[in-house]
């Protein structure tokens, strides 16, 4: 099973023509958040629409650029990860979209006990499956990946103690456009491929039992 995902895309779908055979070749992609700048449903579908048409099963989380009633509108699509799970054969991977609160009062921010929720609501009905992917726009606090340019953190630290305590096989998250990189926290690999106009983006292998995944950029 092949899996390309990336995120805080921010409507510039055409990059998506430059990673076109990555694309064409995944079992399924997945968009990590921030699909728009303040969008709603109307932008998010456009965004949608341009993935499925190098690979039809896509699945998707809002990031806190994206307006909350886009929770609703990807369920209804049934493309939605947020507070959910989709399997595929030996893998299961679910997510949580939005962001944790910033200075900016974006659109979808949560507080650390709500992001813990929806994580939680994420992973309640998931089968012990051999292989876990979890999908969060926020990233982990104190990582490699949630740094700004000062060096200060602001990841989550619910995200990191639901990594730390679930220990999914792989995290892929976003957000921090300044971190893009590769952190573990024990046995969970975890990935920033900052922004999608940077020319960042993740590719996971599953087979045999194994995952591999890396960062890639254009």
């Amino acid at each position: 099973m092949k899996i390309v995902s990336f995120g805080d895309i921010h409507m510039a779908t055409a990059h998506m023509e430059a990673i076109s055979a990555e694309l064409a070749s995944a079992d399924v992609v997945l968009l990590s958040g921030d699909l728009t700048n303040f969008g709603g449903p109307r932008a998010v579908r456009q965004v949608i629409r341009v993935a499925q048409t190098y690979c039809p099963i896509v699945r998707a989380l809002p990031g806190n650029l994206d307006q909350p009633e886009t929770i609703a509108f990807l369920r209804t699509e049934q493309v939605g990860l947020h507070g959910e799970h989709q399997c595929y054969g030996e893998v299961a991977i679910y997510g949580c979209g939005g962001s944790n609160l910033t200075p900016f009062q974006t659109p979808l921010e949560y507080t650390d006990e709500i992001l813990w929720q929806i994580l939680q609501q994420a992973v309640a009905d998931v089968p012990p499956t051999p292989c876990h992917i979890m999908v969060c726009h926020t990233p982990p606090y104190a990582t490699r990946l949630d740094r700004l340019v000062n060096g200060r953190p602001v990841g989550s630290p619910a995200v990191r103690q639901f990594i730390a305590e679930k220990q999914p096989h792989l995290c892929i998250t976003g957000h921090i456009h300044e971190s893009p990189g590769v952190d573990t926290i024990g046995r969970t690999k975890i990935l920033n491929a900052g922004p999608f106009a940077a020319g960042g983006y993740i590719v996971a292998q599953y087979e045999g039992g194994v995952l591999d995944a890396e960062l890639r950029f254009m």
